[in-house]
């Protein structure tokens, strides 16, 4: 097997995740615990944040959608004030990964995020310089598919130049690496960053750290 590009998830994997976020919010407004994820969790395609992350919605309409769908559910939230909790800190050691697969071998982000832009652009802003170090950076936002839309794995390969077989993809959630593993990429679940990167050496066969 041969491996010619990295392609990673961001949040959650190059980024802290943003449930530790959800579940502080949670906490701090008396909601249930995994009140966010069950929300995002239930008609998944087509949910109040499927359809923002596919810019189907502009941000006050996915939050009245969101809030609707909450208070279906018998609770209340702030909608906006959830999207406000996806900005994580950067992983050190995730970035340091990235910068030298990227000497090596091709990369790419692949990522579901939302709003003008994807909330992220190429500059040294959102990205915090990093891409510079990535060849293809797929935005759900931006080409009107998401993870885990087979679609969207056939894209960003197709951008790489690349056979799914020939990528390894990294991903903190179960259900966006599924459709990409059928494809035939190697893939690696981020829970314990560390583990992954040991994983993911094994894998290029160059250290990473």
């Amino acid at each position: 097997m041969t491996i010619r590009a990295v392609i990673f998830d961001v949040g959650g994997v190059i980024s802290t995740s943003p449930f530790e976020a959800f579940t502080r919010y949670e906490s701090a407004n008396g909601l249930p615990e995994g009140l966010l994820r069950g929300l995002n969790a239930t008609n998944p395609d087509s949910n109040a944040w499927a359809r923002m992350e596919r810019s189907e919605v502009d941000l006050p309409g996915f939050a009245a959608l969101y809030e609707a769908e909450a208070a279906a559910a018998g609770h209340t939230i702030d909608g906006l004030a959830v999207l406000a909790l996806l900005s994580g800190e950067m992983r050190p050691a995730m970035v340091e990964a990235v910068r030298r697969c990227h000497e090596r071998l091709k990369t790419a982000f692949l990522t579901n995020n939302f709003g003008p832009g994807g909330g992220a652009d190429r500059g040294d802003g959102p990205w915090n310089g990093l891409s510079e170090h990535v060849d293809v950076i797929v935005e759900s936002s931006r080409v009107g598919l998401r993870k885990p839309d087979p679609a969207i794995y056939r894209l960003v390969c197709e951008e790489l130049g690349v056979e799914p077989h020939e990528a390894v993809f990294l991903d903190d959630l179960g259900v966006n690496l599924k459709p990409a593993r059928a494809l035939g990429m190697t893939t690696i679940k981020v829970v314990d960053p560390d583990a992954a990167l040991a994983e993911l050496e094994a894998v290029v066969g160059f250290p990473l750290r």
